[in-house]
Order: structure tokens, then C-alpha cells, then sequence
């Protein structure tokens, strides 16, 4: 399949994709629909029956697309979770948790702390975070609306800055498509410093755990839980572990299953990147990183992970053999919707990019029309944000806007490229964070057994704070050549003040 040049028509794809998505708040069909029209208009443009060879060329790239590892990786995961969670390791862990942790502020820290170490994916911290830390903040007076923000502000915000992450792979697997990076893991480590919104998210976290200068709704909830009323839901019971596990679950069931997944994520990408091999060029820790294939290395240490908690449930009889295969089934299902945005995400990428030259058409659209690049982050961040808040997902959102935004950038200004693949990814966080149909805001209320709505509204304040300062901070660095220093200077004294100055009017409110 040859590419072409449609001109305009190229950009119907992503636009019919973003448009639908906004309307139906429904991701799959949409992204569905953006493939079959762009190769549509590839057919036709290039003499194929309108009918077979769309429908044919859709599934053609899409099978070029796919990236088996990354799809096994995340059913890997899945069982991983499940599986600790029918060894009723997480809930032992909290136990022990609660009584360790005897005030407010170090069971938020220490939810905060875990939320920062369990990185490889959103959905594993969700999962994990508020099963694991319910026992303890409940016991030291935290509200469930407090709990639900700590756990969604260190989920998605901290994995798209870990390099050992399914973001930091699907991610890479986007950056690939593009062509235009010889490392894709290199590339997205210098966005990390540029990715404005998740690192102001965890600095804000740390801050009001520390501090207490909770406003809005937010601090009605804290008020209210300094009473004893947490506002909890209705159905928030922890699901059974394995019957014959009941009370065998110790912390290490949890603790060793997790850290082996770190240490094995670690050691496959330094043995995939020829850290030990023959060549001396890959034999410095950093060199190795960028060499590695991250999706390979992921599957590895996920199965890895898996073996070890099959070696440590079994023989204590934890689970049953049954009980854990139950588990692993289980878990694969819980990522097939994943799965499914990732494939559809990495075909439309393909059609654009390889058959419609999409990118092409947008970077001489661009650079003719006069508009001023150093203010193209900032409006990338908002655009990202508002589809990405529309959808609730932030694959969805950087599948669709790295391959328009990445080669438009490498052509308009090299120099902004990095910053404006930050802002794309940063964007895109802020909707999966605070997007009331958002599967790590819904999971975040699960998990930490708050009324959803009640999540979203004492949450959206915090957000909707750290976002402005990050598209003010865009601003004035993409202005200023892309530079950090400025972008930092900026919005960091931009949030604290406004938390200051809100801490200081609620103050006055209350005396």
C-alpha cells in the first residue's frame, strides 16, 4: 500500500475520530470510524472498490500495526492484579498499614508514597492503592473524597512519567509511529522535565498532604470527616479473597509480587538493551535503556512477576490452583477494552500517517499560515485537555494528536518539538485525571469507596487549578524558545500562590 497525498481530506480521519468522540463520549466507536473513512478516502483516491478495499485496507494496517507485546504485557498485568487480590495480599497490607500510620497527614504521605511506587500502570495502582490504604485513612479521619484525589493524582500523572510504565509503552509505540526518533524510550524520558500537569499534580499532592490548605468542596469533606462522617457508598466491601485463603494473606503477598515486577521490569530492559551482550557501546545503564525494546522487556518481567506469586500462593496454599487460574482469566479480561483502544489507536495512526500522509498536509498548512510557534504548546495542552476530558482517555487523546503534532513540530520548530510532545501527553493526563468518565477517575472512586460524583466535584477544583498554570506556563515557554527554567518559573509560583491565597481566604471565611 502505497501512500498519497488527498491534501485536506487527509485530516477527516482524526477530525471524524475527535468530533464523534466528543459527541458520543464513547472512544472505540469513534476511533472505528475515523479508520473506515480514512481508508475510504484512500480507496477511492486510489481506484480500490469503495466497499472491500476499505473494510480491506483498514484491517490490512491494522495487522501491520499491532504490537504484540504490549498487548501481552497488559493481560499480564491484569492477572498480576488479580491474583493479589484473590491472595488477599493488599488487604493484609493495609492491615498492617493501619497500624503503622497513626495520623492524617502520614497515612495521606504514605498513600501518596504508594501511589509514587507502584507505577508500572494506572489501573494496577487504582486497583491496588485504595484497597491497600482504606483501612488506614479511615482509622486517622481522611475523607473518602481526599483518599479518591490522592490515589488519582499519583496514578495517572506518575505513570506517564515513569519509563517503566504501559504509558511509557504505548506512548513509544505511538512516537514510533512516526518515524521520526531513533529511540523512542529516549524520547519520551526528555519530555519527563517539559510534562508540566503530572508533576504539578504530585507536587500539589504533597503539598496539601503536608499543609492541610484543602479548599473548596474539598475541605467541606475533610471537616466533615474530622466528625466521623467519611461518605462512604453504600456497597463498599472489599471483594472475597479466595475462600481458602481467607486470613492467610500476609503483606509480603503483596510486597514480593510487586517488587519482583520492578526488578525483573528493570533487569529484561537492561539484558533487551545489551547491557551484557557483546557490545560495548550499550554496556553504560543509560545507553542500555535507550536501546531497549520496553514492550519485550515488559512481558518478560510481567510473566516473571506472575511466576513468583504462583511459586509463593501455592505451596502455602494461599490460593488453589483453580482459585489462581480463576484469577488469571479474570485479570485478561479486565484489560481486553484496553486493548481494543490501543489496537484501534494504532491503526488510525497508520492510516493517517502511511496511507493519507496526514502529517505531511499539516506541517505545510502550518508553517504557510503564519501563526506565531511559540504559541503552539500551549494551544496543544488545551486542545489535549479538552479531548482528552471529553473521552476520558488519554491514549485515545496523544493516539491521535502524536502523529499530527510530532511531525508538524519537527518541521515548524525543532526546537519546540519536545516541548509540544509534552504538552500533548500533559494534556492528555488532565482529562484521564479528572474526566468524570475517565476508567482511572471511575476506579479511583472504587477503590477508595467514595460516591463517584463526590470524587469528581471535590477533585475537579485541584485540576482545574494545576491545569491553568500549566497552560500559562506553555505559554510563556513556548514564547521564550521552550525554555524549562521559564515554563517552571512560571507555573510553579503560579499554583502556590493561588493555593496560598485560597488557604488564606478560607481561613477568613471561617473565623
Amino acid at each position: 500500500m502505497e501512500p498519497i497525498y488527498v491534501g485536506v481530506l487527509s485530516v477527516l480521519p482524526p477530525l471524524i475520530a475527535i468530533v464523534l468522540a466528543l459527541i458520543t463520549k464513547e472512544v472505540i466507536s469513534s476511533l472505528l470510524m475515523g479508520i473506515l473513512s480514512g481508508t475510504l478516502i484512500y480507496s477511492i483516491a486510489s481506484g480500490l472498490n469503495p466497499v472491500v478495499g476499505t473494510v480491506d485496507t483498514a484491517f490490512r494496517v491494522m495487522v501491520t500495526k499491532i504490537d504484540v507485546n504490549i498487548i501481552l504485557f497488559l493481560a499480564l498485568l491484569g492477572a498480576l492484579v488479580a491474583v493479589m487480590a484473590k491472595a488477599d495480599g493488599t488487604r493484609a497490607y493495609g492491615q498492617w498499614a493501619a497500624k503503622k500510620l497513626r495520623s492524617k497527614r502520614s497515612s495521606l504521605l504514605a498513600t501518596a508514597a504508594l501511589g509514587a511506587v507502584i507505577f508500572i500502570d494506572d489501573y494496577f495502582n487504582c486497583l491496588t492503592v485504595g484497597t491497600v490504604m482504606k483501612p488506614v485513612s479511615d482509622k486517622n479521619k481522611v475523607s473518602r473524597e481526599k483518599l479518591a484525589y490522592v490515589i488519582d493524582a499519583t496514578a495517572a500523572p506518575i505513570c506517564i512519567i515513569a519509563p517503566i510504565s504501559s504509558w511509557a509503552v504505548a506512548v513509544g509505540s505511538n512516537l514510533q509511529v512516526t518515524g521520526i526518533f531513533d529511540s523512542t524510550l529516549s524520547a519520551f524520558v526528555a519530555t519527563i522535565p517539559y510534562n508540566l500537569y503530572s508533576l504539578l499534580s504530585i507536587i500539589l499532592v504533597v503539598f496539601l498532604c503536608v499543609t492541610g490548605w484543602d479548599f473548596g468542596p474539598m475541605r467541606t469533606a475533610e471537616v466533615r470527616a474530622d466528625k466521623g462522617f467519611l461518605n462512604t457508598t453504600a456497597d463498599d466491601a472489599p471483594a472475597e479473597p479466595d475462600p481458602e485463603a481467607k486470613h492467610r494473606g500476609t503483606v509480603l503477598d503483596m510486597v514480593i509480587p510487586v517488587l519482583s515486577l520492578i526488578i525483573f521490569s528493570v533487569l529484561s530492559m537492561l539484558n533487551n538493551g545489551g547491557y551484557w551482550g557483546d557490545d560495548p557501546a550499550y554496556h553504560s545503564i543509560a545507553a542500555a535503556f535507550g536501546n531497549c525494546t520496553a514492550s519485550e522487556a515488559l512481558v518478560v518481567s510481567s510473566f516473571g512477576a506472575l511466576v513468583v506469586a504462583f511459586a509463593l500462593y501455592l505451596p502455602r496454599r494461599v490460593v488453589t490452583f483453580r482459585g489462581f487460574m480463576d484469577a488469571v482469566t479474570d485479570g485478561v479480561k479486565s484489560m481486553v477494552p484496553a486493548n481494543l483502544v490501543l489496537v484501534l489507536a494504532w491503526t488510525i495512526s497508520g492510516v493517517c500517517r502511511e496511507l493519507l500522509s496526514t502529517g505531511v498536509y499539516v506541517q505545510d498548512l502550518v508553517v504557510s499560515s503564519g501563526i506565531p510557534v511559540g504559541l503552539l504548546p500551549s494551544m496543544i495542552f488545551i486542545v489535549a485537555a479538552f479531548l482528552s476530558f471529553a473521552t476520558g482517555t488519554a491514549w485515545g487523546t496523544f493516539s491521535i494528536l502524536i502523529p499530527i503534532v510530532v511531525p508538524l513540530m519537527s518541521e515548524a520548530s525543532p526546537t519546540l518539538l519536545i516541548v509540544s510532545l509534552s504538552a500533548v501527553l500533559a494534556g492528555s493526563v488532565f482529562g484521564d485525571h479528572c474526566s468524570p468518565i475517565s476508567d482511572t477517575t471511575i476506579l479511583s472512586s472504587t477503590g477508595a469507596g467514595v460516591p463517584h460524583l463526590a470524587h469528581v466535584s471535590t477533585q475537579a477544583y485541584y485540576a482545574l487549578l494545576v491545569a491553568v498554570c500549566c497552560a500559562l506556563g506553555y505559554l510563556v515557554g513556548g514564547l521564550a524558545g521552550g525554555s524549562l527554567l521559564v515554563m517552571w518559573c512560571v507555573a510553579l509560583p503560579c499554583m502556590l500562590g493561588a493555593v496560598f491565597v485560597l488557604h488564606l481566604r478560607r481561613e477568613a471565611d471561617e473565623q
